[in-house]
């Protein structure tokens, strides 16, 4: 028997809740047809100061759970996910934003091509009247949670979705503010769930949006990112750590450019590129190795395998972070030649002038090395705990070619 339980949270909503509550009642026979038997409404007044608790004690179809005090939007959904006895669970906006005639056609999919979660989707819906500065915030949010898990969303924060019940455990924990919704999307996609979004029209809200851009945008930003570091970390600091090598690269290479047009001497501008440039390699460097020596971590923790790859997917055969000893090594080699050149030279009569980029070269690639070296021994410590259990049944279970 398939029940649904939608929610709504309902923080001085005065002016609506009326209407979405009839509303979602009007969808019953619908919801039958798509293979729904039944449907319960929920809800969760996170202490209203307005008439919201009065007008929704008119209605006796509803569940009314009531929070003392203001909790979060996330809060409210999570009360009343807790209260709720469906087997599918639903959840929009008491605001009108959203339109809940759509709720079949998400409990259609859910059901009939057997999803996990299904995303109302005002992004990819033709009748949608989201205002151009939140129309842009989900877009740059949608692209950004789809480029840190390397699976396609294009609405991250809807605030209209319906999810089995038996998810749950693998989306939580969640957040309980505003942020709620992007971070379940960016849980949703590391964790594998079975998702699908269906476009739906959007409407501008009755009232004053609780929404605060900046400082609502902000917090979603922060969130997406520190979701992410719990399942690749790589995806974020290594891009970090690419970005900064390819600004030193890049400079480096305009040193060269100038060491060949017989330029030796450095301006105020000068010291500052090589000053920019030893700070960015070294911190380059860094990230990417901590990020992939993270990623091991993050494995051991969740007993899965180890994500490789900073675009989805290795770019070679034996993944980059197992090379990082002999990349340390040669480094490190390269480094001490050019600096022994450079010593060489200086005692041939060479002077300063000539010589700083050698030097400046020569130290960056011994550092760079030496750091190379000591993440190759983590990951190396780490990937052998990470197949420690698999290695302790292998033998458990004995060799095949005993008599």
């Amino acid at each position: 028997m398939n029940v649904l339980s939608i929610v709504i949270p309902a923080y001085n909503e005065e002016g609506g809740i009326a209407s979405i509550i009839e509303r979602v009642l009007s969808i019953r026979p619908r919801l039958r047809e798509a293979g729904v038997d039944d449907m319960e409404l929920i809800v969760v007044d996170d202490g209203s100061r307005d008439r919201t608790v009065e007008i929704a004690t008119q209605y006796p179809q509803i569940r009314l759970v009531r929070h003392v005090c203001n909790q979060g939007y996330g809060a409210a959904l999570k009360t009343g996910f807790n209260q709720a006895r469906g087997n599918l669970l639903g959840f929009l906006d008491a605001d009108g934003t959203y339109p809940p005639e759509h709720f079949p056609q998400l409990c259609d999919v859910v059901l009939g091509q057997d999803v996990d979660l299904a995303v109302g989707s005002r992004m990819s819906g033709t009748d949608s009247e989201m205002p151009v500065v939140r129309r842009v915030g989900n877009f740059f949010f949608a692209n950004l949670v789809s480029l840190l898990s390397n699976r396609r969303i294009s609405d991250s924060a809807s605030g209209m979705r319906v999810i089995r019940k038996e998810a749950l455990s693998q989306l939580y924990p969640l957040p309980d503010g505003l942020n709620f919704t992007p971070v379940m999307s960016t849980r949703a996609l590391h964790e594998s769930i079975r998702w699908a979004e269906v476009p739906i029209p959007y409407k501008e809200r009755m009232g004053r949006s609780k929404l605060n851009v900046v400082k609502d945008g902000m917090r979603f930003l922060s969130t997406i990112v520190w979701t992410v570091l719990n399942y690749n970390p790589v995806r974020v600091m290594g891009g970090v750590g690419l970005g900064l090598l390819i600004v030193a690269a890049l400079i480096g290479a305009g040193f060269v450019a100038m060491r060949v047009a017989g330029i030796t001497e450095l301006g105020p501008w000068g010291v500052a590129g090589a000053f920019v440039a030893t700070l960015a390699g070294g911190s380059g460097i860094t990230f990417f190795a901590l990020g992939a020596t993270f990623n091991y971590l993050v494995s051991l923790f969740h007993k899965l395998p180890i994500r490789q790859g900073l675009f989805g997917r290795p770019l070679f055969k034996r993944p980059l972070e197992q090379r990082f000893n002999w990349m340390g090594a040669g480094s490190m080699g390269l480094g001490l030649m050019l600096g022994s050149a450079s010593l060489a030279l200086s005692l041939g009569g060479w002077s300063i002038e000539r010589l700083w980029l050698y030097l400046l070269a020569a130290a960056m690639l011994i550092l760079m090395g030496l750091q190379l070296m000591v993440f190759w021994l983590i990951i190396r410590v780490l990937g052998d705990l990470s197949l420690r259990e698999s290695k302790v049944a292998d033998d458990l279970e004995g060799h095949e070619c005993v008599q």
